[in-house]
This record gives C-alpha cells, sequence and structure tokens, in this order.
C-alpha cells in the first residue's frame, strides 16, 4: 500500500487538527531523552497515520527515521511526542529514510524487526519463535501495536453533533390562466338629421281686387310639384385597439429563518479514587 506525506495528502490538514501542527514537535524517550524532531508523518491511501518522520540529530550519526504511530504519544500542549522504551543505539540501528524514495514493504520490514522486540518486551511476549509474514498477505493489523490498532490502551470514543442543513424545494403553488371575455353595453350616439316639409303659406295681394281684362281661361291640374328631403341615420361598428396587456414572470427573493434543536455529545468523566487524568489533544490513526 503506498504512504503519502502529510502535507501531500491533505493541503489543509492544520484545519483537520484545529490548527496543531504536528510537524517540529520534539521527540524524547520515557526517560525525558531527546532523540531529535517531527518532521511531517506518513499516511495511506485512506488517511490512516502510519508512520511519523523523525529526523534525529546525533551529530555526524544524525539520520531521518520512521516511528510508527503507535508507538508515539503526542502531547500539543508540552510539544513534545514521547516513545516507550526507544533508545540512540536503537535508532542508529534503524535504516535511513530517504523522502525521494517510495516506502515499500521490504523497507517497512526493516523498521518494524527493530520496534517489534521493544512491543514484545513491553507485552512480556515471547522472542524465541517471531512471526513470519508474507508480503502478499501482510496487513498493518499483524502489529496492531505498532499502528495503534485494536488496542485496548488507546481507545476511540467518537463524539457526535448534529448541525442543520439547509436545502430548498421548488414546489407549484398556484397557476395564473389569463383569457379574454367579451363584455356588451349599449352605446348611445346623437346624430343631427335634416328633414324637409313644405310650407304653404296664404297672404294677401296687391293685385286683389283688380279686374282682369277680359275673358279669363281657367284650367284645371295644374299642380307645382317640390321634392322633399330627409336624412335617415346610417350607424356601423368599427373595432380598433383599446390597450396591450403584457404577461409575464418575476423571480422575488426573501429569507426564510428556521429553527431546530440540535443535539451534541459531549464527555463525561466519571473517576474513583485519585487517578491521574491528562487529556491532550492526540493524533490517531482515524481517516483524516
Amino acid at each position: 500500500m503506498p504512504l503519502y506525506k502529510l502535507e501531500d495528502f491533505d493541503p489543509n490538514y492544520r484545519e483537520s487538527f484545529g490548527g496543531d501542527d504536528i510537524k517540529n514537535l520534539k521527540l524524547y524517550t520515557e526517560g525525558g531523552e531527546e532523540i531529535g524532531a517531527v518532521m511531517t508523518a506518513l499516511v495511506d491511501a485512506e488517511g490512516h497515520f502510519r508512520y511519523l518522520v523523525i529526523a534525529t540529530g546525533f551529530g555526524a550519526m544524525g539520520k531521518k527515521i520512521l516511528l510508527p504511530i503507535g508507538l508515539s504519544r503526542i502531547d500539543y500542549n508540552t510539544n513534545r511526542v514521547t516513545v516507550d522504551g526507544l533508545t540512540k543505539v536503537q535508532v542508529e540501528g534503524l535504516p535511513e529514510y530517504d523522502e525521494q524514495s517510495t516506502v515499500e514493504y521490504d523497507y517497512e520490514e526493516q523498521v518494524r524487526d527493530v520496534y517489534r522486540p521493544l512491543v514484545a518486551t513491553a507485552q512480556n511476549n515471547d522472542l524465541t519463535n517471531p512471526t513470519t509474514y508474507n508480503r502478499d498477505s501482510y496487513s498493518y493489523e499483524n502489529d496492531s501495536s505498532l499502528y495503534n490498532l485494536n488496542e485496548q490502551n488507546h481507545q476511540t470514543l467518537k463524539l457526535y453533533e448534529e448541525r442543520l442543513i439547509a436545502s430548498k424545494n421548488r414546489v407549484k403553488t398556484g397557476e395564473v390562466a389569463v383569457g379574454k371575455r367579451i363584455e356588451t353595453e349599449t352605446a348611445k350616439v346623437a346624430i343631427p338629421l335634416e328633414k324637409e316639409r313644405v310650407v304653404i303659406e296664404r297672404v294677401s295681394t296687391t293685385e286683389s281686387g283688380t279686374v282682369i281684362p277680359g275673358e279669363l281661361d281657367f284650367q284645371e291640374g295644374e299642380i307645382v310639384r317640390i321634392e322633399l328631403y330627409e336624412e335617415t341615420p346610417e350607424i356601423h361598428k368599427e373595432a380598433f385597439v383599446r390597450e396591450e396587456v403584457r404577461i409575464r414572470k418575476i423571480v422575488e427573493q426573501n429569507t426564510v429563518e428556521a429553527e431546530e434543536i440540535i443535539r451534541r455529545e459531549e464527555l463525561d468523566i466519571d473517576t474513583e479514587g485519585q487517578p491521574n487524568i491528562n487529556q491532550t489533544n492526540t493524533i490517531h490513526n482515524d481517516p483524516i
């Protein structure tokens, strides 16, 4: 399984640890002797911590080595990493880590062969018949103590909290149908009309009583004709555009506040007697 430098796997790893930086932490033995400093960490493809890269400082013998994460006790409050049972002699016997090279199974086995006796001694295990591993079937769980897996002294309690997640759904709230209908009304218009009529007036004449000489030839049937006209109304209808109606949609935005009760788990520590408890921010092998 390939291993990656912490900063290459997660450039924002400090945010994952709440601002704490594993780099430059000092490495000490259980007896308080300084061995070196942490340069970075190596993680697998799933983000599990596997090794701390340590720059030792033994003068000309200084070199970079790998420390399995399960053997380290990290305390950010004191800016140090403590490892149990490791001596300068054992550090000198560790293969040097080359950051330009890929960490392969054979190299890891050389590293593990140095640390396995430390674990066996701490657990009072028999060292006469060491276990033989196969590169094709090997798993980090085979060395659970080295990698902080299934270890009773390194149990993990996950604390959960709830968060409100806001999302939006687009739902149909109604429908508007816009159509036309015909309304009728009675309209009136005033039209001035002209109508002709005959007016017959009888008036006196200056010739009244005048004797017409000779014998007058009276004739019947003399008629005067006068044509009479009158105007009649003529009405028709014309259609014209009264107004235009434009129909469109607009989107209005507003903010709706919602509240809900959320839960968060906190540690509840019950003790008996006077145990010594030191609470620190500790790196473990959980995914980043």
